[in-house]
């Protein structure tokens, strides 16, 4: 059931909170009207906002994934006013939600293929539906390879997670940090330089990428050199969003709206995008 005005939010509940790291939590929301809970359909990729009362609202990448119907769940990080007022919330506390905007990850696209999710901080979150949907589907698809990064070991999202990844048919989970602590015995490098000693292949092969800018500028370096092409490179882009219908302007690039066109573009999209300035 869509709304007549889609700048109208949803009621819903804050259902839990879930520490993930010592600034990002994960929030399970359901949504109030049981009609609206039913027909809330979306696909990887897609993102809401989230409204703290009194405060405004905010655009989340959906870290859950639409078919198995359970709470809508987000990862949120505090760096502002909004993000810092969600933080601020109890379980029970009543918070609105408009959405599911924006385009996915092609998972049908995938299919077959060998796929590299590579993802760095907070910016893995967007990815942890595609990995879900990959899972849950393990036959469709070829080997996969899951590349997570952060500062530091408490920096790493959804950890609690990594065991059944890891034991996953055909799924390998590599797992790097900036700077290790006195606990961590795994490897100390930058997500770029892993790739190149990975040395993943691009034959038959997708590498889906989010994370801090300048991750996503020296990884693709490193795909490029390994001979990947900008069709076989996903990504999704994060812009100062405010409408989530492509219509206040506040995130075009070029002919494009993040919020409509995107979030997810391929590095050739991108590419075709950037020939326009």
């Amino acid at each position: 059931m869509k709304r007549d005005n889609p700048l109208l939010p949803y009621l819903a509940t804050l259902d839990e909170v879930v520490d993930l790291t010592p600034d990002v939590k994960l929030f399970r929301i359901e949504l109030n009207d049981p009609e609206v809970r039913e027909s809330f359909d979306y696909q990887p990729g897609q993102f809401v906002f989230v409204s703290a009362f009194g405060t405004g609202e905010s655009p989340f990448g959906l870290t859950s994934v639409g078919y198995r119907k359970g709470p809508l769940e987000v990862a949120v990080r505090r760096v502002g006013t909004v993000t810092g007022s969600l933080h601020d919330l109890e379980p029970g506390a009543i918070v609105g939600v408009r959405g599911p905007f924006g385009n996915h990850f092609p998972l049908d696209e995938f299919k077959g293929k060998d796929l590299f999710i590579i993802g760095g901080g907070i910016g893995f979150a967007p990815l942890r539906p595609v990995i879900t949907s990959i899972l849950d589907h393990r036959e469709d698809y070829g080997e996969l390879t899951i590349l997570n990064g952060a500062r530091t070991p408490s920096d790493l999202v959804f950890a609690p997670e990594f065991d059944s990844w890891a034991a996953a048919p055909r799924t390998k989970l590599e797992l790097t940090v900036d700077a290790g602590d006195e606990s961590w015995t795994g490897r100390v490098a930058l997500i770029p330089r892993v790739v190149a000693e990975l040395g993943f292949s691009p034959e038959n092969a997708i590498a889906v990428i989010c994370g801090p800018p300048i991750m996503i500028h020296f990884t693709l370096i490193e795909l490029k050199k390994l001979g990947f092409a900008d069709s076989q490179i996903v990504t999704t882009l994060e812009g100062k969003m405010k409408c989530g219908l492509g219509k206040c302007a506040r995130c075009n690039v070029g002919e494009k709206y993040i919020c409509r066109d995107g979030p997810v573009f391929t590095m050739e999209q991108i590419s075709q995008l950037i020939e326009q300035f």
